[in-house]
């Protein structure tokens, strides 16, 4: 079992947002969900992005933090697209993370201004044309943290939420079995440590 810190897209938490998180949980995980929009959810990526600007990045990123100083250190940060930055910030700056799942996005590490760090688990997921997301970077931070990359057919951004016009149901069954089975090898592993006496990072 892994604790999951799940952050939303740039169109708000969408009911797609939510299903995934039911996904998880009902492969055994605790999954949090929080809402760094107000209860904004908008139809399309353009808004969201429209009012993603209008609070600023920053202030997402300070909501973000704040969600994770309530909740354990030892979780799994997850976003999709917008997401990806905040867990990304927490997986590589808030001692203790387990893993980072980021799905349609990613950044370089050293935006974070420090190197990924050791011992916490890496998987990216994209498509192989996805306009909002740069392969080289992509590349390069995965290798930097020995992680995984999984890419997928297609250009499609928001290929998982069913909410939005990218959604692709075959890509999204393939990202969810994907998510799972890493999740299931990150806890196994996690077990296999606490059983030797490893202490957790």
């Amino acid at each position: 079992m892994n604790e999951i810190l799940l952050f939303h897209h740039g169109q708000g938490l969408t009911d797609g947002v939510l299903a995934f998180a039911e996904t998880l949980r009902s492969a055994g995980h605790v999954v949090h969900t929080p809402d760094y929009y107000d209860g904004h959810v908008f139809a399309t990526l353009d808004e969201g992005v429209a009012y993603r600007d209008e609070i600023g990045i920053p202030e997402l990123a300070n909501r973000a933090v704040a969600v994770a100083q309530s909740l354990p250190n030892e979780l799994v940060y997850a976003g999709f697209s917008l997401g990806t930055g905040p867990a990304q910030l927490l997986a590589q700056t808030r001692p203790g993370a387990r893993g980072a799942l980021l799905m349609s996005g990613c950044l370089p590490a050293a935006v974070f201004e420090t190197p990924w760090p050791s011992g916490v688990a890496l998987a990216v997921h994209t498509t192989e044309h996805d306009p909002w997301v740069d392969l080289d970077v992509a590349r390069g931070i995965v290798g930097e943290a020995s992680g995984a990359l999984e890419l997928y057919p297609g250009a499609a951004h928001l290929f998982a939420d069913p909410t939005n016009a990218d959604f692709d149901a075959a890509l999204a069954a393939r990202l969810e079995a994907s998510v799972v089975a890493w999740l299931e090898g990150l806890a196994r592993f996690d077990e296999r440590q606490r059983e030797a006496g490893v202490p957790a990072a």
